[in-house]
């Protein structure tokens, strides 16, 4: 045992003993994971794995994150309270990854590509899991990693790191402490998930689907049917190009993020300076297709720069100037998936995969279905945003715990 005695930056009052420094192979020992298996003996059964996928991302394992596998009595059961250990991946940083189980279902095995530890010794199974994922024993850890394109890591130079504990009440103050967080963190995560799927609905139901004049959804006193227009009826090309170099400021259209500078996108500036001429002026509230498709953007995204400041485009952009609708209104018909069909329709991805080819004049006979009352616009157009800054507010809410915990992390434990 190592007599050298530490004590974490932040603690509960009361506690001022030191932690005692132990090596993880003094304190337990490992198991290995499924072993002689081929892919005909999962998939059914009566037994379950825990999947590499749980183990990674979970610091308490997911209990029904598990797949099935025949009944196997000559492999290694997992027992509440173990420990996982992912032992290989693609980058050093996530290589032995750790999981703490806390089911009590038998016939429970691990998979092959992790092992198991199991403490002789009583220990507060959440504490021991926050404190395996801490950075300082991830940073411990990582350094153990060994490989090229692909990062492995032995488990008997794992068990030769130490750990510090604290007696035991301390443990359990701490594991609870950390698990309160945790699941305040998964409850913001799940009601974050509900409102993004609740304005998925709204995008569909609040415009007409094809073939109809009427959306599913309606505000009180709009009962016209909605007109159909091109996008040529409502707004005209951009051409305007930065001929005197009197605006250096590059845009990029982001599926993610909107109309952001190129620099903050991209961390660089990737235009170059000397051809700049060439690129359009893209005024404030003007909307920019981005012909690259992506999982988000699956026919490329439009979006409206709202930086309050004019800024230039490369031509690979399509940029268009609306009137006669409104903004707010035109930009959700855009974040919905109404026009994504005319574009598949219409569009080519031709020789590059990862863009759709559409002509100009193709791409403004876009039809776009408007209802006749400009209040109908502003009032889909605001109620939209309203809900999205809703959506804004509790993704803040959810980074600023994520936030909180990765601080007491480094504070908690030494």
């Amino acid at each position: 045992m190592n007599t050298n005695k530490k004590t974490p930056k932040l603690r509960f009052k009361g506690f001022t003993d030191d932690w005692e420094q132990r090596k993880l192979g003094s304190i337990g020992s490992t198991y290995t994971g499924l072993s002689g298996k081929t892919k005909e003996d999962f998939g059914h059964g009566e037994a379950q794995y825990i999947t590499y996928l749980n183990v990674f991302q979970n610091t308490v394992s997911d209990v029904a994150m598990t797949d099935k596998v025949e009944i196997d009595t000559t492999q290694n059961e997992v027992k509440y309270g173990d420990v996982l250990f992912t032992t290989s991946s693609e980058t050093p940083e996530e290589v032995g990854m750790s999981s703490v189980w806390l089911g009590h279902t038998p016939n429970i095995y691990l998979n092959s590509f992790c092992f198991g530890f199991r403490p002789n010794q009583k220990i507060n199974p959440y504490f021991l899991g926050y404190s395996l994922r801490a950075p300082y024993m991830r940073d411990k850890i990582k350094i153990l990693a060994q490989g090229i394109s692909r990062y492995n890591i032995s488990k008997n130079k794992v068990m030769e790191l130490e750990i510090s504990l604290p007696n035991n009440e301390e443990q359990s103050l701490l594991g609870n402490f950390l698990r309160n967080i945790d699941l305040g963190i998964t409850l913001h995560q799940r009601k974050l998930e509900k409102l993004k799927l609740a304005k998925k609905a709204l995008l569909q139901k609040l415009f007409p689907k094809n073939g109809s004049q009427f959306p599913e959804i309606r505000f009180k006193d709009f009962t016209d049917a909605w007109e159909q227009r091109k996008l040529s009826d409502i707004s005209t090309k951009v051409t305007t190009k930065n001929v005197d170099v009197h605006y250096t400021e590059t845009l990029t259209n982001s599926a993610e993020q909107g109309i952001i500078s190129q620099v903050d996108f991209f961390d660089k500036e990737i235009s170059n300076k000397d051809n700049i001429n060439g690129y359009y002026i893209v005024e404030n509230n003007d909307f920019i297709y981005n012909p690259r498709i992506s999982t988000l953007a699956p026919v490329g995204p439009i979006n409206r720069n709202k930086l309050n400041r004019t800024g230039i485009m490369s031509p690979l952009y399509t940029v268009f100037r609306a009137s006669k609708v409104d903004l707010g209104f035109l930009e959700w018909y855009f974040q919905s998936n109404h026009w994504h069909r005319y574009m598949k329709l219409n569009g080519d991805s031709g020789a590059r995969a990862d863009r759709i080819a559409i002509k100009d004049s193709t791409f403004f006979e876009m039809p776009i279905k408007t209802p006749v009352n400009i209040k109908e616009q502003v009032f889909i157009g605001e109620t939209l945003e309203k809900f999205n800054q809703y959506i804004t507010l509790h993704q803040r809410k959810l980074d600023h715990l994520i936030s909180i915990k990765k601080g007491l992390l480094q504070q908690l434990f030494v």
